[in-house]
């Protein structure tokens, strides 16, 4: 049986006739920018390595996908609103999202999905980066990209957040007004701005409050469950244990849940807890998770609208867009016990 011949890709077109990958894809796409005997060449090339345009790469008139990327760790609670965001802007805009899953947080896309989204996309968002060279490789592509979150202080890159800090903020202040003076915090992921911005929220409030400013009482993690265990344990293993514990991330304050339960402590009657980010899972914890929530979906929705912008060759405003945050009380805080 005669085997078939694997197509050719778009980068061993361009490499045959000595063009750059985007070259390529504006001649056999029809695209302006491309001379009428580059684009004859690159033509001939592609019909005689059997090469056929991918449908769903193919281009408007004015040269742009109707198809948007977005990279996300899927099975990270945080993101499914975020996403449902995302794709109601994008359908609304008549676009369509396209999802990759990162398979955890450290994952690089694999350069043949890169290389996908490259051909097939018009813009990229990324969902909590944890890692951005691949990020940095596609916008020397001339392809617009946005970020949720970001490692970066001054993102190079469009980005939108929820207001971590004044979160934070808020958390300590809900505690301090029940009367809580010896607040543990359980940190997020510090390469993260937000867990960066949560720690210095939480400081600044503990110190114009006035409370309790031990350095014991601030315990490292990393926005999963098992940190958020382990952390709780750290703060209840000392000597003058917190009366309340506010953890950067409502998936770390379910851990520490786990703690206070296994030590034999009940919330909120023995300890105070607070998280952030009001997931779903903060409704069903028992009793529901007082938290700082953020607006998941208007989050993607403005992602999306402002990838749109960059589409259309208009400049973001500005290179950081910070949507309001607020403070959700349910029946794990309350005043300390005397």
């Amino acid at each position: 049986m005669a085997v078939k011949k694997r197509a050719a890709t778009l980068a061993e077109i361009a490499k045959v006739a000595g063009v750059s990958r985007m070259t390529a894809s504006r001649a056999l796409n029809n695209q302006p920018g491309v001379s009428a005997e580059t684009r004859e060449d690159i033509l001939r090339i592609a019909d005689e390595m059997g090469y056929s345009v991918n449908p769903f790469a193919q281009k408007l008139s004015n040269g742009r996908s109707r198809i948007i990327g977005v990279m996300a760790e899927l099975h990270a609670p945080f993101t499914s609103d975020i996403v449902l965001g995302i794709s109601g802007a994008a359908k609304s805009a008549g676009y369509e999202a396209l999802v990759y899953s990162l398979p955890d947080r450290d994952s690089t896309a694999p350069s043949s999905v890169a290389s996908l989204l490259q051909q097939i996309a018009g813009g990229i968002i990324a969902i909590l980066p944890y890692e951005a060279s691949y990020l940095e490789q596609i916008a020397s592509e001339a392809l617009p990209v946005v970020t949720i979150d970001t490692l970066y202080d001054d993102p190079p890159f469009p980005s939108v957040d929820g207001d971590s800090y004044q979160g934070a903020r808020l958390a300590v202040r809900h505690l301090a007004d029940l009367g809580h003076r010896r607040i543990g915090f359980i940190s997020g992921d510090n390469r993260l701005r937000s867990a960066r911005e949560r720690l210095a929220g939480y400081r600044d409030a503990v110190a114009q409050f006035g409370l309790d400013r031990d350095p014991d009482l601030v315990v490292d993690g990393d926005f999963l469950q098992k940190s958020g265990f382990d952390a709780a344990k750290r703060l209840l293993a000392l000597k003058h244990r917190p009366t309340a514990i506010f953890a950067a991330n409502d998936i770390s304050a379910l851990g520490a849940s786990q703690a206070l339960r296994e030590k034999g402590l009940r919330i909120p009657e023995d300890i105070s807890l607070i998280g952030f980010d009001d997931i779903a899972i903060a409704q069903q914890m028992h009793p529901p998770l007082t938290t700082i929530r953020q607006p998941l979906r208007q989050i993607g929705r403005s992602a999306m609208n402002t990838l749109l912008a960059r589409i259309g060759g208009l400049d973001a405003p500005s290179n950081r867009i910070t949507l309001p945050t607020e403070l959700i009380v349910r029946q794990s805080t309350a005043a300390p016990r005397r």
